[in-house]
């Protein structure tokens, strides 16, 4: 075999190898194992196409939803559309200590599951917050970003056991 015949045979077994993997993917049940991601309007507008299947819930917290239950480390609150009250929101239960930055108007993504008494369990609690950074004006403390977490939380209620 020449080395020309050789390395069209490596490209030819290559690019079979490549397809046999982009056809496992395209026609494989991959789609078993996808997380949806759902606002709450859209997870109750899907009734039980919503119920057992693990779907990430995107929103905001609901203010005056919060309940924190420290000696269990339950964490109950609703997730909405919007920050008003009118807006449809889902009730939401984590079993985790909540994020520091946790708090009432926020943006949140929980990972879990829907059931029929309408309750999401969620086993993932992740805050949305922004990636930039703004260096202290002058005069100003470096400690100011901790007043917009005290303004929108009600400590009694959020803090998890062991923050300050």
């Amino acid at each position: 075999m020449t080395p020309v015949n050789r390395n069209r045979l490596i490209a030819l077994g290559a690019l079979l190898f490549a397809g046999a993997g982009l056809g496992f993917i395209a026609f494989g049940n991959i789609g078993d194992n996808l997380v949806y991601y759902w606002s709450p309007s859209e997870l109750l507008s899907n009734g039980d196409k919503a119920y057992t299947a693990t779907i990430r819930l995107g929103g905001v917290v609901q203010p005056g939803s919060i309940q924190w239950n420290e000696g269990h480390t339950t964490l109950d609150f609703r997730v909405a559309d919007g920050p008003t009250a009118d807006a449809k929101s889902v009730h939401v239960r984590s079993l985790e200590t909540p994020p520091q930055m946790f708090r009432e108007k926020i943006g949140v993504v929980v990972e879990g599951t829907y059931d029929k008494s309408g309750v999401f369990t969620s086993n993932r609690l992740m805050v949305n917050h922004s990636n930039e950074y703004r260096a202290p004006k002058e005069g100003e403390s470096p400690r100011k970003w901790q007043d917009t977490l005290a303004e929108g939380a009600t400590t009694a209620t959020v803090t998890p056991p062991g923050a300050p």
